[in-house]
């Protein structure tokens, strides 16, 4: 029997559901899925896709000693990677301890670490310090010390990241305030004149103001910057280092003046916190990269899988490193999800 013009339509609509049904199973099927956890004993993790292939990575080891790089073709293959140790901390003095939070970042040709050292005379006084090597391979060549990375006043400081828009570097870190007094942590920006040097003050972008900021801790620390859709945006970590650890996030427009507070927008609630359902607990201090292509995003962080602690948190060793796809909302804002299960 022949079909009408109506119930060939019908088919042809049926036909188009099931093309673009097929499609999204497949887009489904192909987003990676990762050997969570990545890297065991190592919080702090970031990860950069280099231009030759390679996803580099460093992290902090559970010794406070050392500054270790890995290299391998696939996030998957990190954990069984060789751990070169190219930096470790100094006998005496200045850089003798607390060794944290290493970053590598590609600049100008030559290979970056910031990091963050304590004295071995005065472990607390918490400051920032620079590396380079001129090497093609990080894992090759001589790693200089550049010496403290001066942020306009001397005061607890950590945990640096940089990043380049519109022909400007940007330097973020965490820091206490200038009111000794005031014992949180604060994420500052500032310009940088050098890799190793920022110019002109740092400006104030955020500091704990909600109550899941302040859990044991006021914490404001660990920037890491992605730029998608026409925005910035900047996840920093919040609260003690235990479960309660969860990451939050301030946003300003690409083209608006980064070093002024007023273009940047907090959300008032964390955009990625511990899963009871999923045992993940504590996610935070995280970097941003890609699949190897470049389009698909991804999150790297460290969570534990346990919740409750045995002592002192920072002296637990369990914070492992993690990654997932970074998904994102029709409006163009990061969809953090939650932290997936090992």
């Amino acid at each position: 029997m022949a079909q009408g013009p109506f119930a060939r339509g019908l088919k042809t609509v049926a036909l188009a559901a099931a093309v673009f049904s097929f499609a999204q199973n497949i887009a489904v099927a192909a987003e990676p899925t990762f050997n969570n956890p990545l890297v065991k004993h190592r919080a702090d993790p970031q990860v950069a896709l280099h231009g030759d292939g390679y996803y580099y990575y460093t992290a902090t080891v559970p010794e406070y000693d050392r500054i270790e790089i890995r290299r391998a073709r696939s996030l998957n293959d990190l954990g069984a990677a060789e751990a070169k140790v190219v930096w470790r901390k100094h006998a005496r003095g200045e850089m003798g301890a607390h060794i944290w939070a290493p970053e590598m970042h590609h600049i100008d040709g030559k290979w970056y670490i910031y990091f963050t050292a304590g004295r071995s005379d005065a472990v607390w006084e918490i400051r920032l310090y620079v590396l380079e090597n001129a090497s093609a391979n990080p894992l090759e060549g001589e790693w200089k010390e550049l010496g403290q990375l001066k942020t306009g006043w001397e005061s607890f400081a950590l945990d640096a990241t940089t990043f380049a828009l519109d022909g400007k570097r940007y330097l973020a870190w965490t820091q206490r305030g200038q009111d000794s007094k005031i014992h949180a942590t604060n994420i500052y920006l500032a310009q940088m004149d050098t890799p190793w040097s920022i110019t002109g003050p740092a400006v104030l972008l955020s500091k704990p103001d909600y109550a899941w900021e302040k859990v044991k801790h006021e914490v404001n620390e660990a920037p890491a910057v992605i730029v998608r859709n026409g925005r910035v945006f900047m996840t920093y970590s919040a609260s003690a280092t235990d479960a309660n650890y969860a990451l939050g996030l301030l946003t300003a427009p690409v083209g608006a003046n980064l070093l002024d507070a007023a273009s940047w927008k907090k959300s008032p609630v964390p955009v990625f916190a511990s899963s009871e359902k999923n045992s993940q607990y504590g996610p935070g201090h995280n970097s941003f990269t890609t699949t190897p292509d470049g389009k698909t995003d991804i999150l790297v962080y460290h969570a534990r899988n346990f919740r409750d602690i045995v002592g002192e948190p920072l002296k637990d060793t369990n914070r492992h490193t993690r990654a997932q796809v970074l998904h994102w909302n029709k409006d163009g804002t990061p969809d953090f999800g939650v932290p997936v299960a090992d």
